[in-house]
């Protein structure tokens, strides 16, 4: 086959590489939820979710022993315990399911845009199309059961029009334009990206042993109240309802079902996510006063998501990804 002799590329590695520790990462929730999932059209969608993810982490296992590259550490059966009671309500598992497909659909697809190796391009295409129908499969359950809640509704309107001064762009102050389709949808997605953080870091909360990481968990949940208030007030100011979720997804369980190790590991993967949604948040933003708004965000998350990490580091749960050789300390003979 075409890939006999041809050694992976960085890009290939590193997309196996955090797939295969995402993978590993969503084996302990999906585990988890199928113990105590009942609901006779929610668990099946729950086994399904966790057969992929199995199915994904054996064949990145298979590509890496062929190719003499050590497979990560990641987590095992002793980051989660099936035995704990339930510290979330069914339905939150069909959100878990319905946001990370969510997540996985632009990630595959930004992979496949930068490998080039037959398999390798094979592998993640069956990754994206997965992806894709859990998200279809969950987001029609998900309205069945009537807990979607659709994105802002406009008027059509009446013919094409264009632009004609730069009033358009707004200002830091005074009046401003309606918002338009791509900055609506934004918003509501910052709301809704936003509300399934907070309700993993109050369960979280709730059984976290590492007071350190607990204080962290704190800030997390507050950094996200903050984005969806402030979403919420610019829909609202432009005569929209905005996307207050009511539903409360988190039993009041206090036994741990996860190690502080894998949860502080999703929050920090998480926070990268957040960080990636705002940026195109921002570049779709044409309004200055929305743009400001996002720019004095992006320090609040990066130094969120840098504290993350560092916890991370501290306690040597940071598995270090692959690297490049430091050509400098070659040269030198140094190790």
């Amino acid at each position: 086959m075409e890939h006999d002799n041809i050694r992976l590329t960085s890009t290939e590695i590193g997309g196996l590489w955090t797939t295969y520790i995402q993978d590993k990462m969503a084996v302990c929730f999906l585990s988890y939820f199928q113990t105590y999932t009942k609901d006779e059209e929610i668990s099946p969608l729950i086994t399904t979710s966790l057969h992929i993810s199995q199915q994904h982490i054996k064949q990145i296992e298979k590509i890496f022993t062929e190719e003499n590259f050590p497979i990560p550490k990641a987590f095992t059966e002793k980051d989660c315990n099936l035995s704990a009671p339930p510290l979330f309500y069914e339905l939150f598992s069909l959100s878990f399911v319905y946001g990370m497909s969510r997540i996985g659909m632009p990630t595959y697809s930004n992979i496949i845009s930068t490998i080039a190796r037959e398999d390798i391009v094979e592998f993640f295409s069956e990754c994206l199309n997965s992806s894709k129908e859990l998200y279809i499969k969950a987001l029609t359950l998900m309205k069945a059961k009537g807990i979607y809640d659709r994105p802002p509704k406009i008027d059509y309107p009446k013919e094409v029009s264009f632009v004609s001064d730069n009033s358009y762009l707004g200002s830091f102050i005074g009046s401003k334009r309606p918002l338009n389709v791509m900055e609506l949808t934004e918003l509501f997605f910052q709301v809704e990206t936003n509300y399934f953080g907070s309700m993993l870091l109050t369960a979280f909360l709730q059984t976290v042993k590492d007071e350190e990481i607990k204080s962290y968990f704190v800030s997390g949940k507050k950094l996200c109240e903050k984005q969806i208030i402030m979403c919420n007030e610019i829909l609202q100011q432009n005569g929209m309802q905005g996307n207050i979720p009511v539903s409360m997804e988190v039993t009041d369980s206090t036994s741990a079902p996860f190690s502080d190790k894998l949860m502080l590991y999703l929050i920090s993967s998480l926070n990268s996510v957040g960080v990636n949604y705002l940026g195109h948040a921002l570049s779709t933003a044409l309004r200055k006063d929305l743009g400001s708004k996002y720019i004095r965000l992006l320090p609040d998350l990066l130094s969120y998501a840098e504290k993350g990490v560092n916890l991370l580091i501290e306690r040597s749960w940071f598995e270090q990804p692959p690297q490049s050789l430091d050509r400098e300390e070659l040269i030198k003979g140094e190790k």
